[in-house]
């Protein structure tokens, strides 16, 4: 590339900035104008400034959902992106898994789908399976079943490793098979336990690496497994929808300084070795959410970071497994709050881009702003229930319709092209999987912020736990009693929230505030339920 491409290109990239900042700036002063119009009249009680303060504080998410999900849109149903490469494949590439005590029957067929697709190229790629397991007993069943799946396969194609200790977690099991093992190989692609990908896949992104050699890493977009359950079909649902859409907005704007989602994707050995060893934090802690630091390393070093722009219907052939019920999904979610939280030690940190420091700070607010966004259903029903006076119901509904749709923007415009893309026949077929999908995220989100706040919470006293535990994938019926176990504060924050509500003796409040309260109060048989592998 030549310097006066090279100029044209971050002129472009400034541009694309600049209106992506307008647009979300717009959205926040609008959605803020409605919020005035609703509080202001009639005066302002506590409750009421202190539902402003909510809001204002919970603006940047909401703009950034909406500006991203607007953009994405746009960019899906152009329906252009750059041609993919083609040719010979001359790179050789290290398929790295990671596992930890996993169910190998489950890790390993997968993978054979995939090497056998990739077997017409010989010694272009070959498998390594990384292990952290520690239990002795689950390791030797661990290495047997990898000797089984490498009888008959050609030498070398198959690469078992486990480290007697876990230090840094997956980070450091990566880095240590490449200073260790990774010799004779230019890229890897890194997987979970649980992904899935196709050789058409894998081949995308060897092709597109090597295309580029200025590219550190590609990132595959990615879709949830075929679940049975509600929870995980629906859920694969929304992320489907969302996700593509997400990723084409976010992309617009970011260029090849994207996010490292930690798997399924290609990245370039030798810079990935040299920039993204990572050393522990302030407080001694390892870091546990490796992927955005590690993007943020290669941005600011010059390398480039992209998701592989797919504007196609479908998952791309780059698959991973959906929390299989509730309780799972909760149990990930505060893992992931772990890590995420633990960037505030890393925002000022040079050695990282600036565009990576964002996309930190943007996974931190994800669990922060939960306090806030919570504390507007029982501010709110406060306010109904004790000084709800002057309150135009008209704003009212107005602001709830354009934060719901602003929120969940990506998720929304990813409905929406796929109508509009589905052939006539399955129009109606899809019309009322998106329904249930909104119906079930109804419910769903007040769970989530409620278990959020909890959360963040417990980290500020200081009562989070350490570590990364290991993941739950198997769809499972959940009992009552061990739904109620885990959710009765839910349940019960939902009774008082319910209870204000009723007592304001305002119909109207009870009808606005029913669909966010609802989820709180149905939380123990919506567990239940959802997870039922037998239920449609």
């Amino acid at each position: 590339m030549s310097a006066r491409q090279g100029a044209a290109l971050r002129l472009a990239r400034r541009g694309r900035r600049i209106a992506f900042a307008g647009l979300a700036l717009g959205i926040a002063a609008v959605l803020l104008a409605l919020g005035l119009g609703v509080l202001a009249p009639g005066g302002w009680s506590v409750w009421e400034v202190l539902l402003l303060i909510c809001l204002v504080g919970n603006l940047p998410w909401i703009a950034l959902a909406a500006a991203t999900g607007t953009v994405g849109l746009l960019v899906r149903l152009r329906g252009r992106v750059a041609p993919e490469p083609e040719g010979p494949v001359t790179l050789r590439t290290a398929i790295a898994v990671c596992v930890r005590d996993e169910a190998m029957e489950e890790v390993l067929p997968p993978l054979a789908r995939l090497m056998d697709g990739l077997a017409p190229f010989g010694d272009r790629f070959a498998l390594a399976v990384l292990s952290d397991t520690q239990d002795p007993a689950h390791a030797v069943a661990e290495e047997a079943a990898v000797a089984a799946f490498s009888a008959g396969r050609p030498k070398g194609a198959v690469l078992y490793r486990r480290r007697a200790e876990n230090t840094g977690y997956k980070a450091g099991n990566v880095m240590d098979f490449l200073d260790h093992h990774a010799a004779g190989f230019d890229l890897m692609l890194l997987l979970d336990a649980d992904s899935e990908m196709s050789a058409e896949a894998v081949l995308r992104l060897a092709r597109a690496m090597e295309a580029e050699p200025r590219l550190g890493l590609l990132q595959s977009p990615i879709a949830g497994r075929p679940a049975v359950a509600p929870f995980g079909r629906l859920f694969n649902a929304g992320h489907r929808a969302g996700g593509q859409t997400w990723t084409l907005g976010q992309g617009w704007w970011q260029g090849d300084e994207g996010p490292f989602w930690g798997h399924n994707a290609a990245l370039r050995i030798e810079p990935f070795r040299r920039h993204c060893r990572l050393g522990p934090l302030p407080d001694g802690s390892h870091i546990l959410s490796h992927d955005h630091v590690e993007a943020a390393r290669l941005h600011a070093a010059g390398w480039g970071v992209r998701v592989l722009p797919d504007t196609r219907e479908g998952a791309g052939g780059s698959l991973e497994s959906a929390p299989p019920h509730l309780l799972a999904f909760l149990s990930r979610d505060r893992r992931w709050a772990a890590g995420n939280l633990q960037y505030r030690h890393l925002l000022r940190d040079p050695s990282l881009s600036r565009v990576g420091r964002f996309q930190m700070l943007q996974a931190i607010l994800h669990y922060l702003l939960a306090p806030l966004w919570f504390a507007m259903l029982p501010l709110a029903a406060l306010n109904a229930a004790f000084d709800a006076e002057g309150t135009p119901r008209g704003a009212l509904v107005a602001l709830l319709l354009l934060g719901y749709a602003a929120l969940h923007m990506p998720r929304l415009a990813g409905h929406v092209a796929a109508l509009l893309r589905a052939p006539p026949g399955t129009r109606l077929a899809y019309l009322r999987l998106a329904v249930s999908e909104s119906s079930f995220l109804l419910l769903f989100d007040p769970i989530i912020a409620f278990h959020n706040t909890i959360v963040v919470l417990s980290h500020a006293l200081g009562l989070s736990h350490r570590g990364w535990p290991s993941q739950s994938r198997v769809e499972r019926r959940i009992p009552w009693a061990e739904a109620a176990a885990f959710l009765w504060p839910h349940t019960l924050a939902g009774v008082v929230v319910l209870g204000l509500l009723l007592a304001s003796g305002s119909a109207f409040a009870l009808l606005v505030g029913l669909p966010a309260v609802a989820g709180l109060v149905l939380a123990i048989p919506f567990c239940v339920l959802t997870a039922a592998p037998d239920a449609r």
